[in-house]
C-alpha cells in the first residue's frame, strides 16, 4: 500500500511503486541502483517527494508519497529496546536535482533514532547525487548526525554506509548507558488557537515543569478540530516542525481528548504529545509536599486518565480467557482491568482524602471556638502571596518567580500591632484554564477560601494582563461559593510599577492597596490596618433570645462553633455567641428584632 499524498497519481504509477514492496536488497548494499532509478523516474514524473524504509533484513516496509518540498518522515521502527537505534533507515528524493539533506531531514534522523536517512537528487527521471548522514557522539544527552559528503550516484560506497550503521549503532548504545543516570532535558514545541497571551502563559507553565521550549505554533482557527485539534494539514506542518528542531515534546494550551492525543502521537511520529491539564498535574506533582497533596495531585491524574483509556491495537486485546465457569467467555480486556484498576485507586483516595478532611474539619471548628478570625491569601498564582505570607508572619515558605512554586496550604497565627490576632492561610494560586478535575481533586484545600472569615484578594500590579487574571479569581472564587466574602483587594509588586502604571492601575482599581510584599515597609502596615479594620466588623458578641419552636438554629450556631454562653429560660434559650452582620440580621428577620437581647452587664 502506498501512503501519502496519492491525490492526482495515477493507479499505474501506485502500481508501479507497489512493486518496490517485492524487492530483496542485499544486506550488504545501503542503496540498490535499480531501487535509486526507479525512485527518480517516478519522483521526476509526478514531480513529489517519494521516501522508502527499508529494514536491516533488506525488505521494504514502507512507501510514502509527499509533496514537492516535503515528505511525512514518520516512526516506522523495528526495535524492542527503545533506547536502540530504529533498525530502518530512510530514503528520500529531492526533485530539482539537489541531493543535499535539510535540517528538516536531520532532525527526522535524531528524533526517529533512525538507522540512517540518505536523500536522492533527480533531475529529469535520473539521479544527480546521494547524501547519508548517521547518528554520531552524544552533545548535551542528544546523538548528534554525522553528515557524509555527497556522492555520485555511481559512487556509493555500500558496504563501508552498512559498516556505518554497526557503528553508530555502537555509538548511540554506549551513549545510552553513559547518560541513563542523567534526566534528559525535554524540548518542546507549544501549540495555541488564536491566543499569544494564553500561549505565554503555557510557555511560563513550561519553564516551571523544567521544560525546554524550542518552538511555538498559534494556529488561526474558529473552533478546535474534533480529530486533531489544529488540523491534518497543520499536524503535517508541525511534525516537519519538530523533526527540524528536534522536539521531545509537543505541548498544547488546551485539555485534549484521547482520540486527539492518539491521532496527533501517530501523525508526529516520536515526539510526545501533551496537552495543558497533563502539564498542570505535572506541575503539581512535583510541588506537592504534604501526604494530603500528593493524594489530590493522583486522584486529579486518575480523574484525568480514566476517561482517556482507549484501545491501541493489541496493546490493549483481550486476555484472560480459559476453561471453566469462572473463566469462560471472552475473558477481560486489559482496558477493562485498567479501568478497573483506576476506579478502585480513585474510591481509596477519596477515603484516605475523606479522612484528612475530617482532621481538617476538628481543627478548623476549634479555631472558631477560640474565636480567631482566618484570613486566606487568594490570587492568581505568581502574584505574591507566598512572598507577603513570609513578609506578615515570617513563614519562611518557599517563594519562587514561577507558577505554582508552592502548593500546599500553609497556615500561619499573626499578632496585629494594635493588638488581637488572626490565622493567615495561603492557598494554592489560581490560573486560567484550572483543570476540573484539579478543582474538584483540591476541593478539600481550596475550602480554606470559601470558608475563611476573610479573603486578601493579591493580585500582580506589574502584570499587563492584571485585570485578566483578577476576573479568573473571581470567577475561581464564585465557583467555591466564596465570592461573596468580604475582602481586601491588595495590588503587588508596586516596586515594579513605574508611577504612570501605579496611576493607571489606582484608575481602575479604587480602593486597592499598593503594596511590596518584597520590599520592607511597601504598604504593609497599611494592609494590616485594613485588615484590623475588616476583622473587628467581622463578628462581635451578640445576645439572642431563641423561642424553643426554633431549635433548629441553635443547633446551626454550635455546628459553627460560635456560641459563647448559654443558658435556659421560659421563653427559650439565652445564648451570648459571635456573629457577623450577615448572620445577625438573618437571625432578626427569621425571629423578630425582639430576639436581640442587651448584652449581660450592659445598662
Amino acid at each position: 500500500m502506498i501512503h501519502g499524498n496519492i491525490d492526482g497519481i495515477r493507479k499505474s504509477t501506485l502500481d508501479s511503486l507497489e512493486t518496490l514492496y517485492e524487492m530483496e536488497i542485499p544486506e550488504d548494499m545501503f542503496l540498490p541502483p535499480d531501487l535509486m532509478q526507479k525512485l527518480a523516474q517516478v519522483s521526476s514524473a509526478i514531480n513529489r517527494e517519494i521516501s522508502v524504509y527499508v529494514s536491516r533484513a533488506g525488505e521494504v516496509i514502507d512507501v510514502t508519497i509527499g509533496g514537492l518540498e516535503s515528505v511525512p518522515l514518520t516512526d516506522k521502527h523495528q526495535r524492542r529496546n527503545l533506547q536502540r537505534l530504529a533498525m530502518v533507515r530512510c530514503i528520500h528524493t529531492h526533485p530539482g536535482g539537489c541531493p543535499l539533506l535539510s535540517d528538516v531531514d536531520l532532525g527526522a534522523l535524531k528524533s526517529l533514532r533512525l538507522d540512517a536517512i540518505a536523500a536522492i537528487g533527480v533531475l529529469e527521471g535520473r539521479a544527480t547525487g546521494v547524501q547519508a548522514a548517521f547518528l554520531g557522539e552524544r552533545v548535551a544527552g542528544v546523538p548528534q548526525p554525522i553528515v557524509m559528503e555527497p556522492v555520485k550516484p555511481s559512487r556509493i560506497p555500500q558496504e563501508a554506509w552498512m559498516d556505518e550503521i554497526q557503528q553508530s549503532e555502537r555509538r548511540v548504545m554506549e551513549g545510552e548507558q553513559a547518560t541513563s543516570q542523567e534526566e534528559a532535558i525535554e524540548r518542546a514545541v507549544l501549540v495555541g488557537l488564536e491566543d499569544e497571551i494564553s500561549l505565554a502563559e503555557l510557555a511560563r507553565l513550561a519553564d516551571t515543569a523544567g521544560i525546554e521550549v524550542i518552538g511555538q505554533v498559534l494556529q488561526k482557527r474558529s473552533k478546535p478540530d474534533p480529530a486533531t485539534y489544529i488540523g491534518s494539514g497543520k499536524a503535517d506542518e508541525l511534525s516537519l516542525l519538530c523533526q527540524g528542531l528536534d522536539a521531545t515534546m509537543v505541548i498544547f494550551d488546551a485539555e485534549l481528548s484521547g482520540a486527539q492525543t492518539r491521532n496527533l502521537e501517530e501523525l508526529l511520529g516520536g515526539a510526545e504529545v501533551v496537552d495543558r491539564t497533563v502539564l498542570i498535574l505535572a506541575i503539581f506533582a512535583k510541588r506537592a509536599q504534604s501526604r494530603e497533596g500528593r493524594l489530590q495531585v493522583e486522584l486529579a491524574q486518575l480523574n484525568y486518565q480514566l476517561p482517556r483509556l482507549i484501545g491501541y491495537g493489541l496493546v490493549l486485546s483481550r486476555i484472560g480467557a480459559g476453561a471453566g465457569l469462572r473463566t469462560r467467555g471472552p475473558g477481560e480486556t486489559r482496558l477493562e482491568l485498567d479501568r478497573r484498576r483506576i476506579r478502585k485507586r480513585i474510591a481509596d483516595l477519596q477515603r484516605e482524602l475523606e479522612d484528612l478532611g475530617k482532621q481538617r474539619d476538628v481543627r478548623r471548628a476549634r479555631r472558631q471556638r477560640n474565636e480567631v478570625p482566618v484570613v486566606a491569601l487568594v490570587g492568581y498564582t505568581n502574584a505574591g502571596k507566598s512572598t507577603l505570607l513570609n513578609r506578615i508572619s515570617g513563614a519562611g515558605v518557599l517563594a519562587e518567580d514561577k507558577l505554582f512554586a508552592t502548593l500546599d496550604p500553609v497556615t500561619r497565627s499573626v499578632r496585629l500591632p494594635q493588638g488581637g490576632e488572626f490565622l493567615l492561610v495561603d492557598t494554592v494560586g489560581f490560573i486560567n484554564k484550572l483543570p476540573h478535575t484539579l478543582v474538584k481533586a483540591f476541593h478539600s484545600t481550596l475550602e480554606e477560601a470559601q470558608l475563611a472569615d476573610l479573603l486578601i484578594v493579591v493580585s500582580d500590579a506589574s502584570s499587563p494582563e492584571l485585570a485578566r487574571q483578577h476576573g479568573v479569581v473571581n470567577q475561581v472564587l464564585d465557583t467555591l461559593g466564596a465570592g461573596d466574602k468580604p475582602r481586601v483587594e491588595v495590588l503587588n509588586k508596586r516596586d515594579l510599577c513605574t508611577p504612570e502604571q501605579l496611576h493607571e492601575v489606582a484608575m481602575h482599581w479604587p480602593g486597592a492597596l499598593p503594596i511590596s510584599a518584597a520590599t520592607s515597609g511597601g504598604g504593609i502596615n497599611a494592609l494590616l490596618d485594613a485588615i484590623m479594620e475588616q476583622i473587628h466588623t467581622l463578628r462581635r458578641p451578640t445576645c439572642l433570645l431563641i423561642p424553643y419552636e426554633h431549635g433548629a438554629l441553635l443547633s446551626q450556631l454550635h455546628d459553627g462553633g460560635r456560641v459563647l454562653r448559654e443558658e435556659y429560660e421560659a421563653g427559650g434559650t439565652r445564648i451570648v455567641a459571635m456573629l457577623d452582620d450577615a448572620t445577625r440580621d438573618r437571625l432578626v428577620q427569621k425571629l423578630g428584632a425582639g430576639a436581640v437581647q442587651a448584652m449581660p452587664g450592659e445598662g
